[in-house]
């Protein structure tokens, strides 16, 4: 239950202050607007008020701190003294929010307790604040409608949510349909054989008209796979540029290999689209894409090229070197796998196919590996002393 707060409340308690202080001193408070009349009261009252700071816990009211900085100790001037005036007023209803030490001091004096204990266990029923039974049910039904209506737009938005989940949920599940999008979810064996570093062999430099001494030039890139919800995401490192992509499996024996050339421009460059056929107890898989030439400028052509994949690590990290005397050197791209204390370096240039320690290497990546989508006899030699 709530106790009465404002005029309400202190022009009762002092009603009974009056009447108690009277029978108990044989003093008469005359009612009246004169402010002398209440004086006597107050610095009885005040006697009470001054002891506040000291009597949080054991009374039961509010926290009142010290007066530190009082430099009258008389009567009115305490910082907790109750003026004739302030009596005055309060009771004749002319102030909304009376001073908390009044209220305090009425309450001890006529029950023994701060305010905050006397809520706690009311002793007078007139203190006790009743609301008027039209003002309840108004208050009860603006409760209700704003219930309702929270809860409406509570079931609203769960609604407008699951829709556009559902909307969205559709939408992609048309997309993953009608792109074919992770067809088959790999075993982890099926995984673990194509997470990891791969070297790839690429006969490309061979149709790039710019290069005189394009004849049997080859390059080597490395491919970082790892795998994510279904299918795989790579960085494809080149002698000059790389590459990023994806990589899924179509079914359980081919892969096909989605990549762009990696630029600042956030737009797609150069796309290829390669397929890879899983071959049981081979050390080299060879693949067909289709791939550009990465010619400068309008050399730059659509070609069908076979390029062979070798796997050199199951897991690991790779990490460019730059900036190194030894790149300066080299005149190519220097990467270092790593995984615990194995180290590897790999040096990515354009080079040629008789350079190539593998022999087994060399038909598989040489002249015959490339498609053009013209036809030309000029573009791809066929010899060293062939005339462009």
């Amino acid at each position: 239950m709530k106790i009465k707060t404002g005029k309400d409340e202190i022009t009762y308690l002092l009603a009974l202050v009056f009447k108690k202080y009277e029978t108990e001193t044989g003093k008469e408070v005359i009612r009246n607007t004169n402010r002398k009349n209440y004086e006597e009261l107050g610095k009885f009252l005040s006697i009470i008020s001054n002891q506040l700071p000291y009597t949080q816990v054991e009374l039961q009211h509010e926290y009142y701190p010290e007066d530190r900085n009082s430099k009258n100790l008389e009567y009115p001037y305490l910082k907790y003294d109750i003026t004739g005036g302030q009596i005055k007023d309060a009771y004749n209803g002319l102030v909304s929010k009376p001073r908390s030490f009044l209220l305090d001091a009425c309450y001890i004096y006529l029950f023994g307790v701060g305010r905050l204990g006397f809520e706690k266990d009311i002793k007078d029923d007139h203190l006790i604040l009743i609301e008027n039974t039209e003002e309840i049910i108004k208050k009860e039904h603006k409760s209700q409608i704003m219930w309702y209506l929270f809860s409406a737009i509570c079931v609203l938005i769960i609604l407008f949510s699951s829709f556009n989940w559902w909307k969205t949920s559709e939408k992609l599940r048309t997309i993953k349909s009608d792109l074919a999008i992770t067809p088959y979810h790999p075993t982890a064996a099926e995984i673990k054989y194509i997470e990891g570093i791969w070297m790839v062999y690429i006969g490309s430099p061979q149709a790039r008209t710019s290069d005189n001494s394009r004849f049997h030039k080859i390059v080597r890139n490395i491919m970082d796979i790892k795998y994510k919800d279904g299918y795989f995401l790579f960085t494809r490192y080149g002698a000059g540029f790389d590459h990023y992509g994806y990589m899924q499996f179509e079914n359980s024996d081919v892969i096909s290999i989605h990549s762009y050339v990696k630029n600042n421009s956030n737009k797609i460059e150069s796309p290829r689209l390669s397929l890879m056929r899983l071959e049981k107890g081979k050390k080299a898989l060879n693949v067909i894409s289709a791939s550009w030439n990465f010619d400068h400028n309008k050399r730059n052509d659509v070609i069908g090229i076979r390029e062979v994949y070798i796997k050199q690590a199951g897991a690991g990290n790779v990490k460019e070197v730059i900036n190194t005397i030894e790149n300066s050197s080299c005149h190519c791209k220097i990467l270092v796998w790593s995984l615990g204390k194995d180290i590897k370096t790999y040096y990515l240039r354009n080079e040629l196919i008789d350079d190539l320690k593998d022999t087994s290497l060399k038909k598989l990546v040489d002249e015959n590996s490339i498609l053009l989508r013209n036809p030309d006899k000029n573009i791809i030699l066929k010899s060293p002393n062939q005339i462009n």
